[in-house]
């Protein structure tokens, strides 16, 4: 099937069903569909008093600015996931183009990410983060919600360090790293 073939959508002739939904595409036409799909990356962090845990995502996205709140989504699959959802707080680090380093540390899944304590520390409020962060936004957990294999994550945003000035953010597209800078601005007008 080529790229520009469409995705089938129809039922499974078997009619299974999970958690209430029909079963459609499989997880690898899904995720075929969102590789052309560029999304800006964060790590999310948190400690729910058993040491800290990081995450790399794709699904952070603000909801509302009054009041400021943001969504993301976790694996139940991810190793972090616990520690996040039992989490109060989070911070959630949205990266600039010059931070693979830490996207790519908090993907990396059997490791201990935060082994190098030169690059992280705790706010005053005691939760985990990485000053080196393009900005940074620490929040309150106010709901959750099932969803598939994943949870979705609602957090109401308590404070931020936003840098004056623009930084190029660092994208995930297809599977690699990208970077969004003047080269890749859109003529507004056309």
């Amino acid at each position: 099937m080529s790229d520009a073939q469409a995705i089938s959508t129809e039922d499974s002739d078997q009619g299974s069903r999970r958690a209430g939904f029909s079963v459609g595409l499989s997880p690898d036409e899904f995720k075929r569909a969102f590789r052309n799909h560029a999304a800006g990356v964060a790590v999310i962090t948190a400690d729910d008093g058993n040491g800290p845990v990081g995450l790399t995502a794709t699904s952070v996205f603000s909801v509302s600015a009054e009041p400021a709140l943001l969504v993301f989504s976790v694996s139940a699959q991810s190793s972090s996931a616990p520690t996040l959802l039992r989490a109060e707080h989070v911070v959630v680090h949205l990266l600039a183009e010059g931070q693979r380093d830490l996207a790519q540390l908090c993907a990396t899944s059997g490791i201990d990410r935060f082994a190098d304590t030169s690059i992280w520390t705790r706010l005053i409020t005691g939760e985990p983060y990485f000053p080196a962060a393009h900005s940074w936004i620490r929040g309150r957990v106010v709901d959750t919600m099932s969803a598939g294999t994943s949870t979705i994550v609602a957090v109401q945003a308590l404070q931020a360090q936003v840098p004056e000035g623009e930084a190029a953010p660092l994208v995930y597209h297809n599977r690699t790293w990208h970077s969004l800078g003047d080269a890749s601005r859109l003529d507004p007008h056309r």
